[in-house]
């Protein structure tokens, strides 16, 4: 079975779908990669990598992913993309579901598996394929390093003969996945760590890693089966706003990561807070690209209101490619191999399995994912 492996088109886009190593494994598996030439350059892995991984280089990538079997890809193939794509052929990606449905029902009139990185389900044994958590991780890591470049104080406390400098106060808005790495990031800085989240049960995670749990009443909050904080109401979030505004107006940095998986980023720090912290901070809108968590903020600039830097970059994980890559390929070669049946030569997706109900989408030219088909 072939697999072909286009580089990566969307603007700004380092990330590879896979890596040399993952090549090897595929490859024991039983598979014929196909790579574009460049595939991995951005990102680090030159072609003769690839090579002696034993993937074929190709550049002619629209004549490999017409002879292939399943595509992998890091972000939603265009609508070109999938008429390349053959009858019952596998194609792995993010797909952002919720906000494309035209693209989900072309890949479903072409008769194509859409398996999307997205849903993998939050559970044990899909651990080795959530692929959001992955990249979630890396986000938060970067969003720190970010924040810490653009701060005019230093983040650790530090002894000096001229005196004490006292720490950079850190407040990071929501403790999931990436918001837990973005603490432990900062606390290895030596930053002081503050941290709130809507879903009280994550406060002795932020503890553990040494920050304070900023307690604030917004009510009935709770989280989803999946593990992710279920969205606020409106009286909710100006609830949250108000007990989270002294705890801005002291920070020297805000970090915020509160998004709803398929809908608008929430709004839960307005202008008014930003204008209130002290000239020289920096936020971080770690939600920029699903429309942003503060008030003010930018895709992909640095803006300032009233002498606090907000930086809306996009696709963090992107800016540390090279690991993003790896743990990227890593997601999608489990969930190959999960499937995969060397013997029958095919893979079986189950519709009874909790991981294929969660994350194919389309299959035998038809949408048959219930939460994308009712959107």
């Amino acid at each position: 079975m072939r697999i072909a492996v286009p580089k990566e088109t969307w603007p700004g886009e380092s990330r590879a779908a896979l890596v040399p190593a993952s090549v090897k494994k595929l490859a024991s598996l039983g598979f014929d990669v196909m790579v574009e030439a460049g595939l991995g350059v951005p990102s680090g892995a030159a072609d003769d990598a690839y090579r002696e991984a034993g993937a074929d280089v190709v550049t002619d990538i629209a004549s490999a992913v017409v002879a292939s079997e399943v595509v992998l890809r890091v972000r939603k193939p265009s609508l070109e993309d999938v008429r390349l794509l053959s009858e019952d052929a596998l194609h792995v990606s993010f797909l952002d579901p919720f906000n494309d449905k035209p693209l989900i029902e072309s890949m479903a009139a072409r008769g194509v598996t859409a398996v999307c990185m997205e849903m993998v389900p939050r559970s044990t044994r899909a651990q080795k394929m959530d692929a959001l958590s992955s990249q979630a991780n890396l986000a938060g890591y970067v969003a720190v390093i970010l924040a810490a470049a653009h701060c005019p104080r230093i983040f650790p406390m530090m002894m000096t003969p001229a005196g004490t400098i006292a720490p950079a106060r850190v407040f990071v808005i929501g403790a999931g996945v990436a918001g837990l790495q973005a603490i432990a990031t900062a606390k290895r800085l030596g930053a002081r760590v503050e941290a709130f989240d809507t879903r009280p049960v994550v406060a002795e995670q932020v503890q553990s890693l040494g920050a304070k749990f900023v307690a604030i009443d917004v009510g009935e909050t709770g989280q989803t089966t999946q593990g992710y904080a279920r969205e606020l109401s409106a009286e909710q979030l100006q609830r949250q706003r108000q007990g989270m505004k002294n705890v801005v107006a002291r920070a020297d940095v805000v970090i915020t990561t509160a998004q709803v998986f398929g809908r608008p980023a929430p709004r839960i720090v307005s202008a008014d807070m930003v204008a209130a912290m002290r000239p020289g901070s920096v936020v971080v809108d770690m939600a920029v690209e699903t429309g942003g968590n503060v008030e003010g903020s930018v895709l992909d600039e640095v803006v300032d209101i009233a002498g606090t830097k907000v930086i809306g970059l996009g696709n963090l994980p992107s800016e540390v490619a090279a690991n993003a890559s790896e743990m990227y390929s890593a997601n999608v070669t489990h969930l190959l191999d999960e499937f995969w049946n060397a013997e029958a030569s095919c893979f079986e997706l189950n519709a009874d399995d909790e991981i294929v109900a969660n994350c194919v989408l389309t299959r035998g030219g038809a949408i048959v994912n219930e939460a994308v088909k009712n959107v």
